[in-house]
C-alpha cells in the first residue's frame, strides 16, 4: 500500500494528550504544528529529548500530576492547584504533605475502595445471574 497523500491531522493540543505532556512545556515547534497520526507514532518510538525530559521532570499536566500525588482532577481543583506541577513540586508535596492533600488522598483512597466494592458486588450479581439453573428431578 502506498503512503495516504493526505494524513490525517491532530491539533498540537490532542498530540500532546496523547502523550501525556503539558503543551505550554513543549517546544513552539510543536506547539503550532499539526501533529499526523505516522509524527505521532514517531515520537512514542523514538521519543526526542525534549520530550524525554520533559515526561520525566514535567510540568505535567493536571491528569498526571493527580495520579503522581494520589488524588482526583477534582482534588486538585477543590484545593485550587490550578498551576501544572514539575517532579519536583510533586515530590515536596510527597515529602511535607499539606492539610489538603493528605484529606485529598484519603478521599480518593475511600472512592476507589467504593468502585471496587461495588465492581465486585456487580460481578458476583452477574455470576449469579448466569448460574445454569438446579436440575429439580
Amino acid at each position: 500500500m502506498s503512503p495516504d497523500p493526505n494524513p490525517q491531522l491532530m491539533k498540537p493540543l490532542t498530540a500532546a494528550n496523547k502523550l501525556g505532556i503539558y503543551l505550554p512545556a513543549a517546544p513552539e515547534s510543536f506547539r503550532d504544528t499539526p501533529i499526523s497520526r505516522a509524527d505521532l507514532d514517531a515520537l512514542r518510538t523514538n521519543p526526542p529529548e525534549w520530550l524525554t525530559e520533559l515526561r520525566r521532570t514535567g510540568p505535567f499536566p493536571r491528569d498526571i500530576t493527580a495520579r503522581k500525588l494520589g488524588v482526583s482532577n477534582s482534588g486538585l481543583a477543590r484545593a485550587e492547584v490550578s498551576d501544572a506541577l514539575t517532579a519536583d513540586e510533586i515530590a515536596a508535596l510527597l515529602a511535607d504533605p499539606p492539610a489538603w492533600l493528605i484529606r485529598e488522598r484519603e478521599n480518593y483512597a475511600e472512592v476507589l475502595k467504593e468502585n471496587e466494592r461495588i465492581a465486585t458486588k456487580e460481578a458476583e450479581r452477574r455470576a449469579a445471574t448466569n448460574r445454569p439453573a438446579k436440575n429439580r428431578g
